[in-house]
This record gives C-alpha cells, structure tokens and sequence, in this order.
C-alpha cells in the first residue's frame, strides 16, 4: 500500500516545482557534491530534519542530532537503517562489538519507548550486541518493560561507571549511543569518559544553540546556491536570534521587537523580489531545546509587544523545565502540504543515519494552520511513513511525482545533516582532548 504524496493546495507551486525540476537535472552533480562534503566532513550518527513546503520554498526549520521516533519509518527501510548502522559504527569503531544505547527518561511516554526498542533492535541486526543503560535514578535493578503498542518486550538496566568507562552489569562497551539530548545537563556519570560517546556530550541542548546550527547551514546553502547557480533562500530560512531574554520580566524585549520587524522585512523583501503574495511571518522559539516547547508565531511587532502573561509563561519554559534565556526569530515557512481524510496540516521529518537517508514521515496536526508550529497537542504522525526514503528520483516521472517530491526532501534535508555535520567539527576543536566522535 502507497502512501499518497500530499498534493500542495495552493497554485503558487512554480517556484517549488522549478527547483525541484532543477534538482532531478542535477542529481548526478549534486550527488558528486554530496560526496565530496562527506570526505571533508564526517556526517553526523544519526538525525532527523523537520521540513516545510510552501510552495515556494522548500527549507529545514529544525534539526535534531538525538532523533526519537525510528518506530514511525516504513519497516520496509529496514535494511537500508541496518546497512547505514554499519556504515555509522565502523567508521567511529572498527573494531566495535558492543553499543550500549542511553535513552531519556521517558518511561512514561509508549512512543518514544518503541523508538527505542526498534534503535535496539535494528543495532542488534546491523552485527553488534547492545544494551540499553538508563540514567533513572530510581532504576537499582535490571527492568523488562512490556511495550503495549508492539507487544516487545524492552530491558532497562542502570547504567553503571567503573573508572573511566561506564557499562551495564559485566557489559563494557565499546561505544556509548545517545539517545538523550541532555536538555538537562550532562550528567557526572558520563562526564571524561574514555569511551566514545555518539554524538558529542558538546552536543546536547544544555549547550547547542539552533541559531549556531543555521549559522552553519547558512553557509552550506550558500555553497549549493552557487553549485545550481539559485537563490539560497529557496532551501534556507532567514533567522535573526536575542541572546539573552526573559520573556516573563520582558527583559530583551527591544531586541525581540527590532529583530522580528528587520526579519519581516527582509521577508517581504523576498516575497516581492519573487511576486509571492502570501503575509511574511516569523516563529520565535526557544534557541536551545526540543519538543515543540516555547514556540510562537508573530506576524508583527504588535505579536510580540502583546504578548499575554499565558503566552509569556509559554514561551519561559523549556524541556526539563529549564528557563529559556535566548530565542531564535526564524523566517516563517507556511506548509501547504495537506494529508489524511480530516486535511491535516502536515510537514515532512526525514531521517538520516551516516550520510544516508533511511526514510521518513508526515507530522500532522489537524488544530495547527500552516504557519504554525506542528509538533504541539494534537499532534499525530503518518502511521504509513514515507513509501520511498528520498534516495533515488526517478527522471521519467514529474518532479511532484512519486519519488522525485521525496528525493527534493532528501536533498534538503543532507544540506541540514551536512550543517550539523560541521557543527559537530567545530564543536570538538574546541574540546581537542576529548575522544569523542561524530
């Protein structure tokens, strides 16, 4: 059974539609491109990218480094996650026998516990024994969880340390997976550690910034403007950021306010460069952190100067509960993507292990419009998953056809995976000493 690709709704699909004939007359170039950038930078291990589709744009709003959600891919990519897991893991230890994989605490939540069962077990097809290390601090004893959605049973064991390496009963191994993006700090236990941790400790949202990723992915977009001779924007979301706000005591407000109106600015700038007659708008979220927390949609300065104390509450509080105290204004791309019988707001999250793309998903919420933020209640994802993983387009088909509308996610999203890729290169020079890998 095909998964239907959404149609776009609305018929300013000349601009998306030119780009994407673009893309498919320069696979072969943009392939070579691509392989070129591997060789200088090592990609990241594994992570995921939201995508939003305007019609006349086509660009990454978020970036994940510690991607949930492995159970929503089509088991039909099976083999391509478990080829691309190999790839991942010999390339970091070649000698690697042993994963142990560090989940977050998330007992509670059934979904996020079969993306972890389904890391463990494609891990264990890809060749290598692995076990799961819990940081619950109440976890004294080896623990079998009963996942009601699939039926599998999961194991949490506490995740131990023995000088410099950590382990699970007489399990040393020979890396250390993250699956936990350490909004909360990092914790002592896995602090001068010996062993490789995936990805760098450096990495978590305790201390990564969004705006510092799109720095980076400014500079990629810019580099695959000029390899097809286009416009970056059509593949990029301007962004300003304020480093330090409170949104409760209003402080950082003037430079919330100025940044939102040079940002409208430079969008409705673009807008008539390119005859688009869709509002400009800006989301303002959170410069560190996920889980759709503390994210908002302005489309004036008034947006931000009224803001109410419940949305001010909002937007102060971050995962872990920790206080937000910078915020990323980020370009507004409406998606005019739609899926399911209710019509849903829907936008596309690719996933990439190594440098491959292993498939992907709709997010979609039939309570959010199309310039709002669709990771937030209501909330639901395509339970088909993407029927192809973006890899291959197919030049006898049209370029919003099956597979070709994929392939353009694909694309995009390796420019985000490559953004990170170099965030992840700076990061570790300025830790030299610390053994970690990508």
């Amino acid at each position: 059974m095909h998964t239907p690709v959404p149609r776009l709704t609305t018929a300013q699909t000349g601009p998306l539609l030119k780009l994407e004939s673009l893309l498919l007359q320069r696979s072969a170039d943009i392939e070579a491109w691509f392989r070129t950038q591997w060789l200088k930078t090592a990609p990241p291990f594994y992570s995921s990218v939201d995508l939003r589709n305007a019609g006349f744009k086509l660009a990454p709003v978020d970036t994940n480094l510690f991607p949930g959600g492995f159970n929503n891919l089509n088991p039909a990519f099976e083999p391509l996650c478990v080829q691309a897991l190999q790839t991942a893991i010999q390339r970091i230890c070649p000698k690697a026998r042993r994963i142990l994989l560090v989940p977050e605490n998330h007992t509670r939540n059934r979904f996020y516990l079969e993306n972890v069962a389904t890391l463990v077990d494609l891990i264990g097809k890809a060749g290598f024994h692995v076990r799961v290390g819990s940081l619950l601090p109440d976890l004294q004893a080896p623990t079998d969880l009963r996942l009601e959605i699939s039926g599998r049973t999961l194991r949490l064991e506490p995740l131990q340390r023995t000088g410099d390496r950590v382990h699970v009963g007489d399990f040393d191994p020979c890396a250390v997976l993250l699956n936990n993006d350490l909004s909360a700090g990092i914790p002592e236990i896995l602090r001068g550690l010996k062993q490789d941790v995936i990805p760098p400790l450096s990495l978590g949202w305790h201390a990564r910034q969004k705006s510092n990723h799109f720095g980076f992915y400014r500079e990629v977009a810019k580099e695959f403007g000029h390899l097809l001779g286009i416009d970056p924007w059509f593949v990029d979301p301007l962004f300003r950021n304020c480093g330090q706000i409170n949104f409760q005591r209003r402080e950082g407000q003037e430079c919330l306010e100025a940044n939102v109106a040079l940002l409208l600015e430079d969008i409705a700038a673009k807008y008539k460069e390119y005859g688009i007659q869709e509002q400009p708008f800006v989301i303002v979220k959170s410069d560190a952190g996920t889980y759709g927390m503390a994210v908002m949609t302005a489309r004036s300065v008034d947006d931000i100067r009224n803001m109410n104390r419940r949305t001010r509450t909002h937007m102060s509080s971050a995962k872990e509960g920790r206080e937000v105290t910078g915020a990323i204004i980020q370009e507004g791309v409406y998606t005019f993507e739609k899926l399911g019988p209710d019509g849903a707001t829907a936008e596309p999250v690719v996933y990439m292990i190594d440098q491959f793309v292993v498939g992907g998903f709709y997010r979609l919420n039939s309570q959010r419009g199309n310039q709002e933020n669709l990771n937030a209640p209501g909330m639901r994802f395509e339970p088909l998953a993407f029927d192809n993983c973006c890899s291959h387009p197919d030049p006898a088909c049209g370029p919003d056809d099956r597979p070709n509308r994929f392939y353009a996610y694909g694309v995009v999203a390796r420019l985000a995976a490559l953004a990170a890729a170099r965030e992840i290169e700076a990061a570790r020079a300025l830790a030299p000493s610390a053994p970690q890998a990508a």
